[in-house]
């Protein structure tokens, strides 16, 4: 029998007191080195080291308390039902929704608040709001949220997020004062609370609760009257006709939802094999969502620059790691994520059969040369005096296209993006090359956390002044455009590599990513970008100024839409990267990550 250790101790006791606080028999608690998440009665925590130092035991029981009081308070359908589309109020709406449950738990049991006070200081030790230096650097869902638990619990505000709070305390108290104070008088309330939510959103700006509640009447409409639409002859044509029409892309979605026996509502396309809400997916109880750092203080002149390029690299993922690491790596991602693979494979081959109905051959008949036209032989036995028909084929409008999938290997992606970013562009590859359209598959990152060897030869040259980017950049290829799928598809499972991901430089790698598109003989060319966060370097953001990366990534980013022949595409997670790029869409949690990419490249085809 194998001798139980105090980990394991302390595993049966989270997951005893889980149980009792959630009121659910079949809980089931484990521990992880993955970000910590919830998919209905799985809680995964985080896992302290073997001897247990308190903070670290501490953060852990703050987290299986923090996911016991969401099954026990939180109604997912409800909260999905009335929650705004906008990604920053969907981010204050997800952390109040969260202050919620908290509060219900730490005014009930002392034990747990404190319980919950631990987690909270290790969250904040990782946002933005604890380097906020101005209004414009805090993450305002963080900063609601923190002032919306002190009211409901009497708790204050973590010492690290204290000066952070202070940058905008004013002005959120100032258009939501009252609603903050509201928020009391319904805490046990979770509709009426969404609904104080919903006027809050609007007092700051960030929503139209008039169309938010509209919508969700037009939902429930639409279910108690189910019966009357399927007896309209319209409506009942527009099911029965698939892929045709308007209907067709949410006709797909409903049907493979329905093979699966999920509602969707608004959380992505395969919430039930994922984390569960928005709110479980990330560290901080939502998908982060990084404020865009002002640039107001840059100069006139100002010109990207890196201090040195020398220890900057480009490398095939096989060199990162041997062969035998490569291969376990891609088993391992293709365990996590058995189901979802089976979920986007149904939204691939979609996209397929559109791509595929763009290339149809078509021919002219009765030509004078051409291929013979076997099927008009008949009329040449019946006639032997008619001449022999032949047939040419048409051109098709259909281009040589090459497709490139540059994926943020940044540090904020670890855990479930990355690798629903790995399988999705594993099945995208494999989609693509069915229908002869090359694909390259990217990645970026730093080879080290707050600046290389490139900081260091800053620091041997005495500081100079404005050096500009301070870290060795780090590109790598998964997959060369002309390279095929088979041969390259362990190569992606490089990204569940621990201490791969670092920071991110943007504004570099889709310079890269751009050249070697333009490098390629193919007509049309799509570059594809998937971040969740703007760019992040402290070791360069801490010696220039504070829009640095951010101002080169616009610079890039309009150079690209304006000047270039490359179609730029981009996909935030949790990060409003519409304020970036001209075509540009912004999920809220990384399960919709495969179904945005289909749609997205489905309507540059459909548009050609």
């Amino acid at each position: 029998m194998t001798e139980r250790t105090p980990l394991d101790d302390l595993k049966s006791v989270l997951g005893g007191a889980a149980r009792a606080i959630s009121l659910e028999d079949e809980v089931e608690l484990a521990f992880t080195a993955d970000p910590p998440s919830q998919s209905g009665n799985k809680l995964r925590v985080p896992m302290p080291q073997r001897t247990l130092p308190a903070d670290q035991v501490a953060e852990a029981r703050g987290y299986a308390d923090l996911y016991a009081l969401k099954l026990r308070h939180h109604d997912l359908a409800a909260h999905s039902r009335n929650a705004p589309k906008e990604a920053v109020a969907r981010a204050v709406y997800d952390a109040l929704e969260q202050v919620r449950v908290e509060a219900l738990g730490s005014n009930a049991m002392p034990g747990v608040g404190d319980n919950l006070d631990a987690a909270l200081d290790m969250r904040m030790r990782s946002d933005p709001i604890s380097r906020a230096a101005q209004r414009d650097d805090v993450p305002l869902s963080t900063a609601v949220s923190l002032i919306a638990r002190e009211r409901l619990t009497g708790r204050p505000i973590p010492e690290r997020a204290q000066a952070g709070v202070d940058l905008v305390r004013g002005w959120i108290e100032e258009r939501a004062g009252e609603d903050l104070a509201a928020l009391s008088d319904v805490l046990d309330n979770q509709r009426g609370f969404a609904e104080i939510m919903a006027n809050l959103l609007e007092h700051l700006d960030l929503a139209d609760p008039q169309m938010e509640e509209q919508e969700g009447e037009d939902e429930e409409e639409d279910q108690e009257d189910g019966e009357q639409e399927d007896e309209s002859p319209d409506e009942g044509e527009e099911e029965a006709a698939g892929d045709q029409g308007q209907a067709d892309t949410r006709g797909e979605q409903q049907q493979g939802e329905g093979e699966e026996g999920e509602d969707q509502q608004t959380e992505g396309e395969f919430d039930e094999d994922g984390d569960g809400d928005p709110g479980d997916a990330g560290d901080d109880g939502m998908m982060p969502v990084r404020p865009n750092r002002p640039w107001t203080d840059l100069p006139d002149d100002f010109d990207y620059k890196a201090f040195t390029q020398r220890h900057d690299e480009e490398i095939p993922a096989p060199e990162l790691c041997d062969e035998e690491e490569l291969l376990r790596l891609r088993a391992y991602l293709d365990q996590q994520l058995t189901t979802l693979q089976g979920a986007v494979t149904k939204l691939a081959n979609r996209l397929q059969r559109r791509l595929m109905a763009q290339q149809n051959r078509s021919w002219d008949f009765d030509q004078e040369e051409g291929l013979l036209d076997a099927a008009r032989l008949a009329r040449v036995v019946v006639a032997p005096g008619q001449s022999l028909s032949y047939k040419i084929e048409r051109d098709t409008d259909f281009r040589d296209t090459v497709v490139t999938l540059l994926i943020d290997n940044s540090g904020s992606m670890r855990g479930r993006p990355i690798s629903i970013a790995a399988i999705s562009a594993d099945i995208m590859a494999r989609t693509l090359e069915r229908c002869g359209v090359k694909t390259e598959i990217l990645g970026f990152t730093t080879k080290a956390w707050k600046g290389g060897q490139c900081r260091e030869e800053w620091l041997a040259d005495n500081r100079p002044a404005n050096p500009g980017r301070l870290n060795d950049l780090r590109h790598i290829i998964y997959k060369q455009a002309d390279e095929p799928w088979r041969r390259a598809r362990k190569n992606l499972g490089l990204m569940m590599r621990e201490g791969l991901l670092k920071e991110n430089i943007d504004g570099e790698a889709l310079l890269w990513a751009h050249a070697r598109l333009l490098a390629r003989p193919e007509e049309r060319r799509i570059l594809m970008v998937i971040s969740d966060g703007a760019p992040v370097d402290d070791s360069t953001l801490s010696v220039n100024h504070g829009g640095y990366l951010e101002q080169h990534l616009r610079q890039v980013i309009d150079w690209i839409e304006n000047r270039s022949p490359v179609q730029l595409i981009a996909i935030g997670i949790g990060h409003d990267v519409t304020r970036y790029y001209r075509r540009a869409v912004t999920i809220m949690d990384a399960e919709q990550l495969g179904g945005t990419m289909v749609e997205q490249l489905a309507e540059l085809f459909d548009e050609e």
